[in-house]
């Protein structure tokens, strides 16, 4: 392990390593802060369960628009960089709104006013998620592809090690602390983010233009001296011009060279803004060619269906886990824990035993077992597990491990067939794409859990009706198995 970090270290350097690490980090730690903006909206704004899941639907939507984050880092630079000038500004997005929330009891205690903050914070996290997959994607090229793995390895386990710290450490801190301290202890890393930039060198990708720039600039100043140098001949040559001529035609020329050079800075800045255009008008042709081709398309449009069709109803589980159940954050801080582990257990179990099968199988039975462990939740509202002795805190586990592992075995099949159906030249920013597709659909499920319980009216300290709500969800989990001719036949977690 030592020794994998030194070949890292020596391949990428510290500061690289250790800002990419920070950011992920960073990522999986929200939960930390997000458990806390669970209880606000819920004991602090008082807001129903519908309420509280419209709020954080919102709140998310940046990162359903990833790839406008990824074009505009690759046409438009700043100050000749294209990474870390975004990294900064990312950063400054995900700060400032829980400086603010923190300190401003105003601020926290208005639902819209919330809604922004939080979706700035959201914005500024999506944005970095993107920038900083376009610095690895950029860092293992040539002669460092073979480190490929390993970098987006490194960069998984710190992900993992954050949701985990986060998880536990959120679930204590709201036992133990008020919530807007919570907001400004998690401001620390962002903050310590921002200061980690300045540690990272990148190359300005507007130099060589710079570079002609001047070349032409000097080329012109130096035609214009000889052009003066030669009138200067000239005057000498004319005895009969006085000194004085000299001198005003000196003057003229010399108005005549600031005048000339105060054209030729709006003309480079309309040729530089032209240029950034034309990028951006380029990449977003090939994002829309790329998206309208049936292969691409199809499977898209299954992942989108998968979630768009199933109800999410997680927020209305938080309630009832919360207020009828009385289970506390430190408890359902490990649940999350438990949830990790989960998710890893599936990527290995995907990756040892899965990836040859047909990925059509593979997401068929993904959706059965779904459906199955949808029957926990029956099980626990309809409070047969205490009949039969199993305690409400062990169903909960259970079905947090469980169901975190086979919902990865539907994103690694997403996540893969996203990798073979990218075109050369535009990979990043068109699996940015397909994941924003993918956060998208999660966003639209969570508003249709939304609606699904006002109609039901499901509110807080009435959950009469979640028990219906929870068998429409499983019977919808079976609707994503009739798209599944979207997906290619033959595919399978094997790049061919």
């Amino acid at each position: 392990m030592i020794e994998w970090l030194r070949r890292l270290k020596k391949a990428f350097g510290f500061s690289f390593l250790w800002l990419i690490c920070l950011i992920y980090f960073t990522q999986g730690f929200r939960s930390f802060v997000w458990t806390a903006v669970s209880y606000q909206l819920k004991d602090l704004l008082k807001l129903s369960p519908s309420a509280s899941q419209f709020v954080s639907s919102i709140a998310f939507f940046p990162w359903s628009i990833k790839p406008l984050y990824g074009i505009l880092s690759d046409c438009i630079p700043i100050k000749g960089r294209k990474r870390i000038p975004y990294i900064q500004i990312a950063t400054v997005l995900s700060l400032v709104p829980w400086l603010i929330l923190g300190l401003n009891a105003y601020m926290r205690s208005s639902t819209w006013h919330l809604i922004i903050f939080l979706t700035a914070q959201n914005l500024g996290s999506a944005m970095a998620d993107v920038v900083v997959d376009a610095m690895i994607a950029e860092a293992v090229r040539s002669e460092r592809s073979s480190f490929a793995g390993d970098l987006q390895s490194i960069s998984w386990l710190s992900m993992a090690f954050g949701g985990i710290c986060g998880s536990l450490l959120g679930g204590y801190a709201l036992t133990n602390i008020k919530i807007h301290t919570i907001f400004l202890l998690f401001s620390v890393l962002p903050t310590i983010q921002l200061l980690s930039c300045g540690l990272v060198e990148e190359n300005s990708v507007g130099s060589y233009v710079s570079h002609e720039i001047s070349n032409s600039s000097s080329s012109h100043m130096v035609n214009g001296n000889n052009n003066v140098f030669d009138e200067d001949i000239s005057l000498e040559k004319n005895s009969n011009v006085s000194i004085i001529r000299r001198r005003k035609s000196q003057k003229k020329k010399k108005k005549r060279s600031v005048f000339t050079s105060k054209y030729d800075t709006p003309e480079n800045g309309n040729s530089l803004i032209l240029q950034w255009f034309r990028s951006l008008k380029a990449a977003t042709y090939s994002l829309y060619g790329a998206l309208r081709q049936p292969a691409i398309f199809r499977p898209m449009t299954w992942f989108f269906l998968a979630h768009v069709t199933v109800p999410n109803l997680s927020t209305i589980m938080f309630y009832y886990q919360t207020e009828f159940l009385n289970l506390e954050p430190a408890f359902l801080g490990t649940a999350r824990v438990v949830g990790w582990a989960g998710l890893m257990l599936g990527t290995y179990a995907y990756n040892r035993y899965l990836k040859k099968i047909k990925l059509r199988k593979i997401l068929m039975w993904t959706q059965i077992g779904l459906s199955i462990l949808s029957l926990l939740d029956i099980v626990l509202v309809s409070r047969l597990n205490v009949a039969y002795g199993i305690s409400d805190k062990a169903t909960v586990l259970y079905g947090s491990a469980l169901s975190d592992a086979v919902n990865q075995f539907k994103l690694m099949p997403f996540l893969i067939l996203s990798g073979q159906l990218c075109p050369p030249g535009i990979e990043g920013t068109l699996f940015a794409l397909f994941m924003s597709i993918n956060n998208f659909g999660s966003t639209v499920g969570s508003f249709v859990g939304a609606g699904l319980a006002s109609v039901l009216n499901i509110s807080s300290g009435s959950f009469d009706n979640l028990l219906l709500g929870i068998v429409i969800q499983v019977i919808c989990t079976f609707i994503p198995i009739a798209f599944l001719f979207l997906i290619p036949k033959e595919a399978t977690g094997v790049s061919t």
